[in-house]
């Protein structure tokens, strides 16, 4: 059989930290006299810190010194880890836990891919950190999706060919990210917004035992 590998976004697909995200941006740019709206905030999903204020300095069609830039990113990002430094285990979402632990069990290697910065202390905090062999975020990678450097380092790192890795993401560049790494993309979410990956499903509750065995024994 050949080696088969799982890499998994964090925001969104393991913990629902998705949220905290919106709330921080929504004030940064409210602070430049920008309306963020739910849809444009889906497109900074999977999207770094910088490059998100970027895409949000582009859409009010304003430039700021690089100064207040810089402060700009550092408050959303204490907005946000206020909230994460109150996360628990009660915050991985429904079916995540006993998904990764039956891959784990398996034999099956597993990594995180994100862009997040926060992401070991995130997984720490939720008590999953030690079901991972491998975790590439924001502190890893120079490229932010949909760039496929995270998960191509991923699969370097587990030791697994892209085409042999399924990619699990909630973000529209997480799926173009690993559409062009040449890996199985499985979409956590809306299918409208997902509609460019391979499969998609609301959540891990409706992912069955049936299909995982499918994707691993495809060749």
């Amino acid at each position: 059989m050949i080696k088969k590998g799982f890499i998994f976004d964090l925001d969104g697909v393991i913990v629902d930290t998705a949220h905290f995200h919106y709330q921080a941006w929504k004030t940064t740019a409210k602070e430049l006299d920008f309306e963020l709206t739910i849809e444009l905030n889906e497109k900074l999903k999977g999207v770094s810190r910088i490059g998100s204020l970027q895409k949000i300095l582009d859409w009010a069609n304003i430039s700021i010194p690089k100064k207040r830039f810089d402060d700009l990113t550092s408050e959303k990002n204490e907005d946000y880890l206020n909230h994460v430094n109150k996360m628990t285990k009660m915050d991985v979402l429904p079916g995540v836990y006993d998904f990764i632990a039956t891959l784990k069990k398996q034999g099956f290697p597993i990594a995180l891919g994100s862009a997040s910065k926060n992401a070991k202390n995130i997984l720490d905090r939720v008590e999953l950190l030690d079901l991972f062999d491998a975790i590439v975020d924001g502190n890893s990678v120079t490229k932010a999706k949909p760039d496929p450097e995270v998960f191509l380092k991923a699969s370097e790192l587990i030791q697994v060919k892209p085409q042999d890795c399924m990619v699990f993401e909630d973000s529209q560049a997480g799926i173009q990210a690993a559409n062009s790494a040449k890996m199985t993309t499985i979409g956590i979410g809306d299918k409208n917004i997902l509609n460019r990956a391979d499969y998609v499903f609301d959540d891990f509750t409706q992912i069955s035992t049936d299909f995982i065995n499918e994707l691993i024994n495809k060749e």
